[in-house]
């Protein structure tokens, strides 16, 4: 047990310890911190650049953006609008009914046309009074508005093998399948999947609303 006289003796000895061995935890915490936030800045800006790359790689090789010209695709399509289509879609998964599809012209195949697939190959197609039959079956048809119907006849005709009947959702003004006839399969190079431009048709082409047999 410690005399009062020693516990006085050694506070100055403790006190009188050379200022440099002394801890400073301040100044060494503060180079410390700012090197670990550039190192996190580097390492986000790393990321950053690697999701931007990956994503013009997607944009570049699996869409490629167009710009529609007419309105044989209203109200879904307008003119002067611009979309993305997916090229390689198709390599993974079959052409589906009601699917809107971008193709080579049949008769000029320095043009490309957009539309609506109405009849896979094998089935048979019909058009009586503006209602569309697919082997004897109507189809309902959410995406025509009334004032765009066409209520004139066409067929029966027979979609060949391997080709696919297309039509515009605006059929009154729609040069399609009506026209130049069926598409072949190794025509169709896309389908269209979103919409972005103008901003208030900003979204997804989804076929939310396929043709249907009522």
């Amino acid at each position: 047990m410690l005399s009062p006289d020693e516990k006085l003796q050694s506070s100055p000895s403790e006190a009188a310890a050379p200022i440099s061995e002394i801890p400073s935890i301040g100044a060494d915490a503060k180079p410390a911190a700012t090197h670990s936030l550039k190192r996190e800045i580097r390492v986000w800006t790393r990321d950053l650049l690697i999701a931007i790359g990956l994503a013009l790689v997607i944009i570049v090789f699996l869409y490629q953006p167009v710009k529609v010209e007419g309105t044989s695709m209203a109200p879904l399509l307008t003119d002067q609008e611009r979309i993305f289509i997916n090229k390689f879609v198709y390599r993974f998964e079959p052409i589906s009914r009601g699917d809107v599809v971008v193709f080579w012209y049949p008769l000029d195949r320095s043009k490309s046309f957009i539309k609506r697939v109405i009849a896979l190959p094998d089935e048979v197609v019909q058009i009586r009074g503006g209602v569309v039959y697919v082997d004897g079956r109507a189809l309902a048809e959410p995406y025509v508005p009334p004032q765009y119907e066409d209520l004139s006849d066409y067929g029966p005709v027979s979609v060949p093998r391997d080709m696919y009947f297309v039509m515009g959702d605006h059929r009154i003004s729609s040069n399609d399948s009506r026209v130049f006839g069926p598409v072949p399969s190794r025509f169709i190079y896309g389908r269209a999947v979103f919409a972005y431009w103008p901003v208030d048709h900003f979204g997804s082409l989804s076929s939310s609303a396929e043709a249907k047999e009522k």
